[in-house]
C-alpha cells in the first residue's frame, strides 16, 4: 500500500488542483463527480483528474490517505479541501473563491459569481 500512498501524495503535491473521481472530467462516472469537476470546468480552473475507477488500489489508497470514506475528493496545492457536499458549500459561500485566490489558483470570477447567481 506504501507504493499507492507514495504516488498519491506525489500526484497531490506535484499539482495545483486534483480531482479524484469516478470517471474522468471529460466523462465523469457519476453524479457527485460531474458536479464537482462540472464547477471547475465551468470556473475555468486547469485540475489533474485522477479515474479512481480504473485503479482498485487508488481507490481504496485516497480514502485512507485523505481519512474520508466518498469520491470525489479536492485537494488544492497538496490539502484536502473535501468532496462534492463541502466544494459545492464552499463555491456558493465564495470561500472556493478565496481558497484559489490564496494559492495563486487561476480561476474566472465571472463564472464563480455566475454559479452563485444561478442558485441564489
Amino acid at each position: 500500500m506504501t507504493d499507492v500512498t507514495t504516488q498519491i501524495k506525489e500526484t497531490v503535491t506535484a499539482n495545483d488542483v486534483v480531482l479524484f473521481m469516478k470517471g474522468t472530467k471529460e466523462m465523469p462516472q457519476c453524479g457527485f463527480s460531474s458536479r464537482v469537476a462540472g464547477v471547475l470546468n465551468y470556473m475555468g480552473v486547469e485540475f489533474k483528474d485522477v479515474n479512481v475507477l480504473a485503479d482498485a488500489d487508488i481507490r481504496q489508497g485516497i480514502k485512507d490517505y485523505s481519512d474520508w470514506p466518498t469520491i470525489p475528493q479536492l485537494y488544492v496545492k497538496g490539502e484536502f479541501v473535501g468532496g462534492c457536499d463541502i466544494v459545492t458549500e464552499m463555491t456558493l459561500s465564495g470561500e472556493l473563491d478565496q481558497l484559489f485566490e490564496a494559492n495563486g489558483v487561476t480561476f474566472d470570477k465571472a463564472a464563480a459569481e455566475k454559479i452563485r447567481e444561478a442558485n441564489a
